[in-house]
Parts: C-alpha cells; sequence; structure tokens
C-alpha cells in the first residue's frame, strides 16, 4: 500500500515526519488537515489527538519521532541514526530534548502572534486541506482559535514564557557547535540535525519548507522582529543551512 500520512499542513512535528520520508525516498500520501478538525481524521487512522500519524501496511506510527526511525530503516535510505549503541542514544536524546522542550514552545509562541489575526491565521492553516473543511474553519474561525487557545494554553504572558523557553534551546544548540562541529552529533546529518532545523522552522521561515509559511513582512510585527533575530543567530543560520543543504535534494 502508498502509506498515508496524516498532518496538519503548517505543523512543524508534521515537518519533521514529511523531511524524514522524503529524504528516505518514500512515496506517500499526504492527507492536510486543519488544527482541531485534524483530529477525526487522525482518529480514523489510528492515532488519538495529534498529528502526524503515518499509516503503513505495519500499522499506525503516531508520533514523528517513530515516523523518522520507520524511514531510516527503509533499504537504501540515507541513515538518520548511528549503528553504534552510545552515539545513537546521543542523538535521540537530542531528539527527544527538542521534541519536548522546543517545538512546544516554538508553537505556543508563534501562534500567541498569529491567531489574533484571523485572516493570516485562514490562510496559514487551511491550505490542502479537503474543501469543506476550508470552508468549516473560514465560517467558524473564532471557535477554532478558541479551541486552539484553551487546548495549548496559549496566551500573551503564555508566549513570552515559551520565548524564553526557545531561547535557552537555541543557546544550547550554540554550545554545541561553538567547537566548530559541522552537526550536532557526529561528522553527518542526522535526526538530531532534521528535527532541530524542523522544530525551530516557523521562527526562521526557510524557503524550502515543505508547506506554505507566511512571507516575513506578512507577520504581525512583533513576531516578523523575533524571526529576523532568530535568523541572525547562530543557531538560526544553523538551521537554514541544514534546510538549503537537505530539505532542498529531498
Amino acid at each position: 500500500m502508498t502509506p498515508r500520512l496524516v498532518t496538519i499542513g503548517v505543523s512543524h512535528y508534521c515537518e519533521k515526519a514529511r523531511w524524514a520520508l522524503d529524504r528516505a525516498g518514500v512515496v506517500y500520501r499526504e492527507e492536510r488537515h486543519p488544527p482541531v478538525l485534524h483530529i477525526l481524521a487522525v482518529r480514523r487512522a489510528g492515532g488519538r489527538r495529534t498529528a502526524p500519524v503515518l499509516v503503513t501496511d505495519e500499522g499506525a506510527l503516531t508520533d514523528s519521532s517513530d515516523i523518522l526511525a520507520w524511514a531510516d530503516r527503509r533499504p537504501g535510505a540515507p541513515r538518520l541514526y548511528p549503528d553504534d549503541a552510545a552515539a545513537r542514544a546521543a542523538v535521540e536524546a537530542l531528539e527527544t530534548r527538542f521534541d519536548e522542550e522546543l517545538g512546544p514552545h516554538v508553537r505556543r509562541f508563534a501562534y500567541a502572534h498569529l491567531l489574533p489575526d484571523r485572516a493570516l491565521g485562514r490562510r496559514l492553516l487551511t491550505p490542502g486541506a479537503p474543501r469543506l473543511e476550508r470552508a468549516l474553519f473560514s465560517l467558524a474561525t473564532p471557535a477554532f482559535t478558541w479551541a486552539m487557545r484553551r487546548a495549548m494554553r496559549i496566551t500573551p504572558e503564555g508566549g513570552e514564557r515559551s520565548r524564553a523557553r526557545v531561547e535557552g534551546v537555541l543557546g544550547e544548540v550554540e554550545a554545541l557547535l561553538a567547537d566548530g562541529r559541522p552537526y550536532l552529533a557526529g561528522d553527518a546529518f542526522g535526526a538530531a540535525d532534521l528535527t532541530f532545523a524542523a522544530l525551530v522552522a516557523p521562527l526562521v521561515a526557510p524557503p524550502e519548507y515543505g508547506a506554505p509559511l507566511p512571507a516575513l513582512d506578512a507577520l504581525p510585527p512583533a513576531l516578523r522582529g523575533a524571526c529576523e533575530a532568530y535568523r541572525a543567530r547562530p543557531a538560526g543560520a544553523f538551521a537554514l543551512a541544514l534546510y538549503r543543504r537537505h530539505r532542498r535534494a529531498a
């Protein structure tokens, strides 16, 4: 069967999975849904509430890290994880750190600035979704954005707390890069690099991102200023370079 990837198109966790599948040369069908409306599709695919879900002939994979590991096992795929057990544990520790700390706080900080602009939110959250879901989201944008704020505890104050947490992780990445290493763990691009670049991508807006992102000049001023600052930091420049080198060729 052709694998099906159920996503929220703009989601950075979905981008993480999409990038891994593209890099491995997997032929798959992506099914994009707006936030909140994605839940029914995710449950039908074998997940619970969160995207991505990858449906394969081996069953449903309901976590982006599981999708990376599955892609890594495809015959002929360029490896994302080293064979050595200790080296793999180090890669997985970084991947988990980014999944649990960077990803949620990038999302909350970005949404805290994006959701008040309903028109921008619709343009960002509905591309590629089924026509009926796009229409429903447009008709009931206030209700859906309220649900998103409630589920992710999105407030202006929470957004600023998340910004501080993001900057803490960027500092950790810059400390790793300070010795001149080309990648975060080892001499080759791997799961830690892919995860970091995908999860920070909404704040640095790489042109190679696998779903439409707003142009910087279309963002609310505070978010635009933050994105420009993150792009100028060593960690942001590193993420953009990873996209240029490793995403375009997927």
